[in-house]
């Protein structure tokens, strides 16, 4: 505030005031304050329904004070686009890990994306299973250690980490797909940009929109929280490059 006053922050209204249960640290729960504020801001709580799958974001309804459903591991966008075909006038978002939407649910996301569902959609990228173990995921980085590679993924083994944002910007149906972080202020604001621009996009009928943000896990990075933000920018960053990957309405505009 200009006048010297210190600015009151305060929880969004979207969501329960409830402690989360995720460990310190964790993105998650700044992930869930930047989607609520959006949804604050832009006046949608009572039309917004969340689809949530299998993993750390299973417990999401609980936090948040809209519409929640929970579907089969990496079927939210599957789940999602039921919800907004029968009901139109709502705003529909899913939630999803990048283990649930990278593995079982890749199907799932790129056919959306295909069809130009008009949804909007929620990529938390931690490089791991943060929820069941710690285990190996599509985006584990190449001689990163989980609980199933103790040694470091081998390349020659479990290939290289996919790049969600970059193989759905290539569906020529996806209107909007952007790389985010949460790991600094400076990052946070701009994921609150993205975040937001996604759900507006939806609501001008523009089309299947996606946000991808990275995010630390202390827990199964086996890291302090100060040591995993290091890491998510000297590591994560350099195989997942923040970005804009495609912004259809811009494209056509120029």
């Amino acid at each position: 505030m200009n006048d010297g006053r210190r600015a009151v922050v305060q929880r969004p209204q979207s969501l329960e005031p409830l402690a989360t249960h995720y460990c310190p640290g964790c993105g998650h729960g700044t992930a869930h304050k930047l989607v609520a504020q959006a949804i604050d801001e832009l006046d949608l709580q009572e039309i917004a329904i969340g689809c949530a799958p299998v993993g750390c974001s299973a417990i999401m309804p609980r936090y948040f004070d809209v519409d929640m459903i929970l579907g089969p591991h990496g079927r939210a966008p599957a789940v999602a686009t039921g919800f907004k075909r029968a009901l139109p006038e709502k705003i529909v978002f899913c939630y999803q890990g990048d283990g649930d939407m990278a593995a079982i649910g890749t199907a799932e996301i790129i056919h959306a994306a295909a069809r130009g569902e008009n949804i909007t959609c929620f990529l938390i990228n931690n490089a791991i299973y943060g929820m069941t173990g710690g285990q190996m995921a599509p985006t584990t980085l190449i001689d990163q250690v989980t609980t199933t590679t103790p040694l470091g993924r081998v390349k020659e083994r479990a290939g290289s980490p996919l790049r969600m944002s970059e193989i759905l910007a290539t569906v020529d149906e996806a209107a909007y797909v952007e790389r985010v972080s949460v790991d600094n202020p400076k990052n946070i604001r701009k994921a609150q940009k993205a975040v937001k621009k996604a759900f507006q996009y939806q609501m001008e009928n523009r089309g299947f929109s996606m946000v991808e943000i990275l995010s630390p896990c202390p827990t199964g990075w086996r890291m302090s929280p100060t040591d995993s933000r290091a890491w998510l920018v000297e590591n994560l960053m350099e195989v997942f490059p923040l970005g804009l990957l495609k912004d259809k309405w811009e494209e056509q505009a120029t």
